[in-house]
């Protein structure tokens, strides 16, 4: 990683990374930042800010013509070229792949678990389910917060080894340093945000963030 790293306005600048600027993601990210949210409140608006998001992260999916017989005549309409896959990284990827499935039901579903190694500090996978065929077409992987990087490097890698070709990650809050550790160490893939945050804490917790995404998704501490 390099030792200057850029701001959030110019990393929102790279040529592979999205900040989605829309004022229903903001309205939902100041509810989804605030402490004195929920659980379910804060479940349903990570659900609805993921929705919002596939709609600009899909945009370039290739389609095929199709014929389609209307009630009154015969047109031309168009359908998804290929399969389409979606990859939560376990536990708070799921928060974000029901509202990802709730615009696009046709897309699979692959699960990834990752958890810290203790000694190693570094990511280790724990839990591995995906198609056999990656290659057949875009692979998301979703997860609300790029903090250290450290998962998503991990995670795209074992994408890549199981055969994805067209990847991007989809996230919720990014710090500059993970976002950069992810663009260096993955010289394809794209990344599509809701924003990219200040920097990190010396606990590695995203500023100012929203805490931690598993915990006020499912109501753990």
């Amino acid at each position: 990683m390099s030792d200057s790293l850029p701001t959030a306005a110019q990393l929102a600048k790279h040529p592979r990374v999205f900040v989605h600027d829309h004022p229903l993601l903001h309205h939902k990210l100041a509810s989804l930042r605030r402490p004195g949210t929920d659980t379910p409140t804060f479940r349903a608006r990570l659900s609805e800010v993921a929705g919002l998001m596939v709609w600009a992260a899909t945009r370039d999916l290739p389609t095929q013509a199709v014929s389609v017989r209307t009630p009154l005549e015969t047109t031309t309409g168009k359908e998804l070229a290929c399969p389409v896959t979606v990859v939560p990284v376990l536990r708070a990827g799921l928060g974000m792949s029901e509202g990802v499935l709730h615009v696009m039901p046709e897309a699979r579903v692959g699960h990834l678990g990752m958890a810290r190694d203790e000694e190693t500090l570094e990511p280790r996978t724990y839990l591995r389910r995906l198609p056999s065929d990656l290659d057949a077409g875009p692979v998301f992987l979703v997860d609300p917060m790029l903090a250290t990087g450290g998962s998503a490097v991990a995670a795209a890698a074992v994408l890549r080894e199981a055969g994805a070709r067209s990847l991007r990650f989809v996230g919720l809050v990014a710090a500059p340093a993970g976002v950069v550790r992810l663009l260096e160490s993955d010289p394809h893939i794209t990344v599509h945000l809701a924003t990219i945050d200040r920097e990190l804490d010396h606990r590695g917790f995203i500023l100012p963030g929203l805490g931690d995404a598993g915990d006020r998704t499912f109501g753990t501490d």
